[in-house]
């Protein structure tokens, strides 16, 4: 990540005054005082409407698309028709202060007397999207022909068990990697509290930039580091790059698991077989451990034009909170205790969901070892008059308990590959946490 001093005179460029109270010493700032200039959070999304030329009223939004059809003349027709831009150009720092404004609580606050972490999932979502849009912001124009949308939370590691919800906030951001039509952007968000700022997490999205219609890929600015640091930024956007095409390839819905993995599945089968009868059908659970099939949590979201976002489909923030909260809740009722979440990767965004659909989500606990749990939530909507089935996205979470939990157990192979996916997922978190 760049340097506070640089965030800060990057993003003063788009903000605007805000008058604060007094401070306090306990979680309100000193940057978030009165007379300071800074981007709001609660700003960013009417941000990005001006930047697309979107209508805050659903009512135009067939008229506001057609509109922006018109952009397409504005689009690059090669990379190398856009000017390379530096990482100071969407150098970006957003405030969320909780603790200097406190009407602002009511929406972050949970019964625990601490912050949704789903909210923090969509700030972070609308943040990455405006990222984008200042790296590739062509000051000639009024209105940006590119549809810039979320295609991977790749991770989101954290870095402190507790958010206060009356202590000011704090987002830092810019572009890290840019490919020809992609572009990963790193967030940092930290919390003043008695006296100094201290680090929450780090999130990776990777975002794609479509034609105004949406409809096909669109060229996006060069990224040009500067200095040795951003060049070391850019080789690791790289290095991710290329993980995650390896991580693709060797998926288990496209590939048979490894000889390790077929061993494990295979004890895990011989643990439940009842040693009583020479059968394949008779199965019995293990000591401590719970069938896969009892270790799941579904939900149903109407999806109403309230979370929509700025193309008129439902707003991935908004799919990420509803996923965690039902992953969560999941995990809560398996273990028997609160669950905190440690990490958040490889959130899928395979296709959008359209306003009035019915999104179904169902979370699943996939793997368990000591005191975490890890949970998969697959969302797909549903259209009612085909009873057609589409999948939009997958999300892994990553959660610690207070307590042991017991084994899950899979029954079925479909099962046993949920089961599998699961322990990479949480052997990726380990490794990269320790």
């Amino acid at each position: 990540m760049l340097s506070p001093r640089v965030l800060k005179s990057a993003s003063s460029l788009m903000c605007r005054g805000f008058s604060m109270g007094q401070m306090c010493r306990q979680g309100k700032a000193p940057d978030m005082a009165e007379g300071n200039t800074f981007l709001l959070v609660s700003n960013v999304r009417n941000r990005l409407r001006e930047i697309v030329g979107a209508s805050t009223n659903w009512k135009d939004h067939k008229q506001a698309l057609t509109e922006r059809a018109s952009l397409s003349q504005y689009l690059a027709q090669s990379q190398d028709e856009l000017p390379a831009k530096t990482m100071k150009d969407s150098a970006i720092e957003a405030h969320l202060p909780l603790g200097t404004q406190p009407a602002l609580r009511e929406k972050y606050l949970n019964y625990h007397n601490s912050v949704r972490f789903g909210r923090i999932l969509e700030d972070l979502d609308s943040l990455a999207v405006l990222i984008c849009y200042s790296h590739t912001w062509n000051k000639e124009l009024t209105r940006s022909p590119l549809s810039i949308v979320t295609a991977l939370v790749d991770k989101i590691d954290m870095r402190k068990n507790i958010i206060y919800p009356d202590c000011d906030i704090k987002f830092t951001g810019h572009v890290t990697w840019v490919g020809k039509t992609s572009i990963e952007a790193k967030m940092h968000m930290s919390q003043y509290h008695n006296g100094a700022y201290t680090d929450v997490l780090d999130a990776t999205f990777v975002m794609v930039a479509r034609d105004p219609e949406n409809k096909r890929a669109a060229f996006v600015n060069p990224l040009k580091p500067e200095g040795p640091d951003e060049e070391a930024i850019f080789l690791q956007g790289e290095i991710n790059k290329k993980r995650r095409v390896e991580l693709s390839t060797a998926s288990l819905l496209k590939v048979a698991p490894t000889a390790e993995e077929r061993t494990l599945v295979h004890n895990l089968f011989l643990n439940t077989l009842d040693t009583r009868r020479v059968s394949f059908h008779s199965r019995i659970l293990p000591p401590n451990s719970v069938w896969m099939e009892d270790a799941k949590l579904k939900g149903l979201e109407i999806c109403h034009p309230q979370e929509r976002n700025i193309f008129n489909r439902i707003f991935g923030g908004f799919l990420m909170r509803k996923a965690y909260e039902l992953g969560r809740a999941n995990a809560c009722a398996f273990a028997g205790c609160r669950p905190t979440v440690v990490a958040v990767d490889d959130i899928l965004f395979q296709k959008p969901v359209e306003i009035g659909s019915l999104l179904m989500l169902s979370s699943q606990v996939c793997y368990t070892e000591g005191m975490h749990v890890q949970v998969r939530v697959h969302t797909e909507v549903l259209d009612p008059l085909t009873r057609q089935h589409s999948t939009t996205n997958v999300f892994h979470f990553t959660f610690h308990v207070e307590k042991e939990v017991p084994s899950v157990v899979p029954q079925s192979y479909g099962e046993s590959m949920l089961y599998l996916d699961g322990k990479r997922h949480f052997d990726e978190t380990m490794r990269t946490q320790s």
